[in-house]
């Protein structure tokens, strides 16, 4: 999830959206079996005009996708795939927050429309939803050998998308502990050392409940690829308590950073991209993914129903595949990257800081980390209600 301002992950009070009554609810609709929520495979595509009409249109977050140096309207490797392809892509930056994109594009998609767009990039915990609620369209794996090839183990068979046919990440991360090792003194390791002591009142959680649920269960033990209910639950008591002896500073979206950089917070659930940021000037910061565990989440790309490009998009899915592709736009962005053969194209680097990049963890999570990393369950829609009503009142959303 790209740093502020080029993505908010916080659950916002736009959530509740004006033109549907909220997403939660049109998901409860759809889980309801309502129909005109869910859409049917057979009214998701319309012909595909791909083959004489060389264009494509590309929603993204601001800041997520590498630009040239000497001109940040300038996209190399997007160029790159221009030339080679003849493909001409409309890339707009409007994705700023999921639930707002969500509100600004499910009327089409409900009632059987064309977005406009032909390829979406949203977190995966809302691609679920899409998923769900037959949103998306299958995509064709024979136009993507290096899709098929390269796609991170780890990555390949979420919960609500196994085999990833209708979701393909574009770049990952990791939820886990953030800390300035300096100013605190000692190491983190586990997620019960954010409720010691000597972090009372300079400890920040994350407010939105897609974000900050599953590193807190995985310090209960659990299994976060088939959570429960009552699993849920726990940690809502949990943080109910250390909110009552005053532990927790705030809870916040990715303004986090400011907090942990002023030294006001010690300690803080982070984001791995933006612990590589903030180290670039203190290296005092430490991220840490605690011996029980760290969420490791994606952005994913989709193509939404009724796209007029389908095969031009699903190119271009795949030429973001492509090890040297994948290794110039992980140089830039910094966050964990969905192809793990990209890593030797980097150490091959003659620049010295391109070629350090491979050895770092938060790119390219060696062995070790590996083994602590999991995919979360996603929220069913049932679910959702209940569950952000209690996480919501216990932030103050």
């Amino acid at each position: 999830m790209p740093r502020t301002p080029s993505h908010t992950p916080a659950v916002s009070r736009r959530s509740v959206l004006r033109a549907l009554g909220g997403a939660a609810g049109l998901g409860a609709l759809a889980g309801c079996g309502v129909p005109a929520a869910y859409v049917r495979p057979g009214d998701r595509a319309v012909a595909d005009s791909s083959a004489r009409d060389k264009t494509l249109t590309w929603a993204n977050w601001p800041l997520y996708i590498d630009t040239a140096d000497d001109n940040p309207n300038r996209r190399p490797t997007l160029e790159a795939f221009e030339k080679r392809t003849g493909i001409s892509v409309g890339y707009v930056e409007e994705i700023n927050d999921n639930d707002e994109f969500f509100g600004k594009i499910s009327p089409a998609l409900m009632n059987h429309q064309s977005t406009g767009r032909d390829l979406i990039v949203i977190s995966d915990w809302m691609c679920a939803r899409f998923v769900r609620l037959g949103w998306v369209q299958r995509m064709d794996r024979s136009r993507q050998p290096h899709v098929a090839k390269y796609l991170d183990p780890l990555l390949r068979s979420p919960a609500f998308d196994p085999g990833r046919m209708y979701t393909v990440p574009w770049q990952s991360g990791i939820t886990g502990i953030a800390y300035n090792r300096r100013r605190l003194g000692r190491e983190i390791r586990h997620v019960s050392d954010l409720w010691a002591s000597d972090l009372k009142g300079r400890v920040t959680l994350l407010s939105g409940l897609d974000e900050a649920f599953a590193l807190l269960m995985q310090g209960n033990g659990v299994d976060i690829t088939k959570w429960t209910a009552d699993d849920f639950h726990k940690v809502c008591d949990q943080v109910e308590q250390q909110v009552r002896r005053g532990q927790i500073r705030r809870f916040t979206g990715n303004d986090y950073t400011k907090d942990l950089v002023s030294g006001d917070v010690l300690a803080c659930q982070a984001y791995s991209g933006d612990v590589i940021q903030l180290q670039a000037d203190d290296p005092d910061i430490r991220f840490v993914v605690p011996e029980e565990g760290a969420e490791l989440w994606s952005d994913s790309l989709m193509i939404p129903n009724r796209a007029f490009h389908k095969a031009n998009a699903e190119r271009l899915i795949d030429y973001y595949y492509e090890p040297e592709v994948a290794a110039e736009l992980a140089a830039w962005v910094n966050y964990v990257c969905p192809v793990p053969a990209a890593k030797d194209v980097l150490a091959a680097s003659r620049d010295k800081d391109t070629a350090a990049l491979a050895g770092n963890p938060l790119i390219f999570p060696d062995s070790v980390m590996r083994q602590h990393l999991a995919i979360a369950r996603d929220i069913t829609s049932t679910e959702r209600v209940e569950f952000a009503k209690r996480w919501n009142r216990i932030v103050g959303l």
